[in-house]
């Protein structure tokens, strides 16, 4: 995926909109500029990641600390269906959290065992997951702030 400035900046902002939508919360600094907040969450310490809305959906953001964690580079996850990022035998805890977050627009508390490119399993923590909404209104997937991460 050839990743524009554009693209990096709405998607950011499509994330802090609808983090804040759901949680009543800021996924950054609310007094940040467009441009400080792509560096900002790029360089958090937590990891954040989102999907689109495709039938399989595929990641389309990861900051640093996630891209780390799943031992990728971006163009390697920005192809990655987004359920791979777990085991076959932890799909259904996954997928009955998205389902959650489908429903009611967010889950927080939720943890569950990922896996990294090199096969490295660990449990993320404390994560919340969120629909990624436009101020329209209009579903553009769903995202996951890891609160913490550790090795299994």
């Amino acid at each position: 995926m050839n990743v524009t400035d554009n693209f990096l900046h709405d998607q950011v902002a499509l994330l802090r909109y609808s983090y804040h939508h759901w949680t009543g919360l800021h996924l950054l600094d609310a007094k940040l500029d467009d441009a400080a907040a792509v560096a900002a969450l790029r360089d958090a310490p937590l990891a954040v990641v989102s999907h689109d809305t495709a039938s399989d959906p595929i990641f389309n953001y990861a900051n640093s600390a996630a891209l780390q964690l799943f031992e990728m580079d971006w163009d390697s996850f920005a192809m990655l269906p987004s359920r791979r990022s777990a085991e076959t035998a932890n799909q259904e805890k996954r997928g009955a959290a998205l389902e959650e977050v489908a429903r009611q627009g967010y889950t927080q508390g939720y943890a569950g065992i990922r896996i990294a490119s090199s096969g490295r399993r660990f449990w993320i923590r404390d994560t919340t997951i969120w629909n990624v909404v436009s101020p329209q209104g209009v579903f553009m997937g769903q995202a996951a702030l890891i609160g913490r991460s550790e090795a299994l």
